[in-house]
């Protein structure tokens, strides 16, 4: 699976227009139903994918949105929440998080209490799980830590850089001059205060 065709089978899932946890189903049916090395690869490029939105950027507009804290767990499942929203809206806030303010799925937060976000929670943990589920399936192992699908994953990622912290320079989005001179509109759509 290159890295075309793991986008078309997102924005295929976004338009089954099911809630997150029905499209990550969707999605684990359908790598059911592909060569395990596909499940695999597809594993990779996610992983290539949420790679690219690791930046103090990213992670600081995902606390501005949060009401200023983003945990670690949390911008992990917030990166994959942003791979949801397709494509071209990743691209977009992975170069300009600033952006983010434009989607529609931000839009509909804005104004709203947090605990009523309920599921339109940005977080898609879910997305996380999908292959593992679906090699499970395709290999009939019950490997409930996926301990083997993991160790495929590896296999297929090769040596690797290894994991290294946020790209670029980390800044405090509870500052808010900083805050409204990188992230101007959702610093206006997500007042701290």
């Amino acid at each position: 699976m290159d890295i075309d065709s793991f986008w078309e089978l997102i924005e295929e899932c976004r338009r089954q227009g099911r809630d997150r946890d029905g499209r990550a189903a969707w999605l684990r049916d359908e790598l059911s139903r592909r060569p395990l090395a596909e499940v695999v690869r597809f594993q990779v490029r996610l992983g290539e994918v949420t790679h690219e939105a690791f930046t103090w950027d990213l992670w600081a507009a995902a606390d501005r949105i949060l009401g200023g804290w983003c945990s670690d767990d949390g911008f992990c499942y917030f990166g994959l929440w942003m791979v949801g929203l397709g494509r071209e809206a990743f691209t977009r806030a992975v170069a300009d998080p600033d952006t983010l303010a434009a989607t529609p799925e931000v839009q509909g937060l804005a104004g709203r209490p947090r605990e009523a976000w309920n599921d339109d929670w940005p977080g898609w943990e879910p997305l996380d799980y999908a292959a593992m589920e679906a090699y499970a399936t395709l290999t009939g192992v019950d490997d409930e830590c996926g301990e083997a699908f993991y160790e495929a994953v590896g296999a297929e990622q090769g040596d690797g850089s290894g994991n290294s912290g946020p790209l670029g320079e980390r800044w405090d989005v509870r500052c808010e001059g900083e805050a409204a001179r990188r992230l101007p509109r959702l610093s206006a759509m997500f007042p701290l205060s």
